[in-house]
Parts: C-alpha cells; structure tokens; sequence
C-alpha cells in the first residue's frame, strides 16, 4: 500500500513539475519563430528539469532525405548523427507518427545504442501546424523503466503547443 502511495505522489509531483516547466518554455519562447531557437530551447529546459533524463533532444527529418532523421538540438553525450525511418525507438516513432514509449531498451527489436548506459526511452513524433512530421523528440534514461503516462502526456501536450499542433 505504501509503494502504491508514493508511485501516485512522485506521479502528482512530476504531473506538476511538467506543468510549471510548461509554463516556463512557454514563457521564454513567446514571440520566438526560429524553430532551431525553439528546439534548443526545449531540450535544454527539459534536460535540466528531470533528474530521470539521460540525454534528451531533437532528430530532425533532414529535407534532403525525407525519409531519414537528422541529429537537431540536444543535451547530453553523443547521439547518433542518422537514423532511418523504421530503425530503432526514434525511427519507429518516425514511420508510425505515434509516441514509442520503452520501458527496456535493450528489448526493442534493431535498438540503436548511441550510448550505451541508456536503459530506457521515451520518443514523441514532433508535427508542425499543418500535420507534417518535422522531427522526433527523444529522451532516454539511464534507469530502466523511467518513464510513463505522465511523461508522455506531457511531453506531447509541450511539444503540440510549441511545434503548432
């Protein structure tokens, strides 16, 4: 029963950490168009929000190969430079347009070890005002299972409000 409470209480305090730092990107990027400006933006706040991020930031669909994400804004180690669609947590947010949401890194079938102390994933496909899919968002964990619902309503309701969606 006490493990139950304090998963709810760290649920509600999260709940209302996204909320203020909702509020906080919103703030900061009032009147701003630059969708690099923005992203950096993003990233960096998120990052240094979460003790439960790891690395967290942008791929981007490169114009060039429409089909393939492109490292954008990030906090953190290393990414990978490239990612095909359909290849790995990022990919498979790409292809399906849907949040890819891994509790096991090491389980998801053709995962990309950009660094290889990540355990677990969260990947928010990024549209912008006209439905297009402009990037993904994508925030790992060196713990496993270390993210949820919450952040992942989260994350999408800031990244819907910030891209256009």
């Amino acid at each position: 029963m006490a493990e139950a409470f304090n998963e709810l209480t760290l649920s509600a305090d999260k709940a209302t950490r996204y909320a203020e730092v909702a509020d906080e990107i919103a703030s900061v990027l009032d009147g701003e168009s630059n969708l690099t400006a923005r992203m950096a933006t993003v990233a960096s706040m998120l990052a240094n929000s979460f003790d439960h991020y790891f690395w967290t930031g942008f791929y981007v669909v490169d114009p060039a190969k429409p089909r393939e994400l492109v490292v954008g804004p990030y906090q953190g180690t290393l990414g990978c430079l490239r990612i095909a669609f359909g290849r790995g947590v990022c990919g498979a947010a790409a292809e399906t347009g849907r949040t890819q949401l891994v509790e096991d890194v090491h389980a998801f079938p053709g995962h990309i070890a950009c660094d290889s102390r990540s355990a677990s994933e969260i990947v928010v496909p990024v549209f912008d005002a006209n439905s297009q899919l402009i990037a993904v968002f994508d925030v790992d964990s060196d713990k496993p299972a270390a993210f949820d619902a919450v952040d992942q309503a989260w994350l999408e309701k800031i990244l819907g409000s910030v891209f256009g969606q």
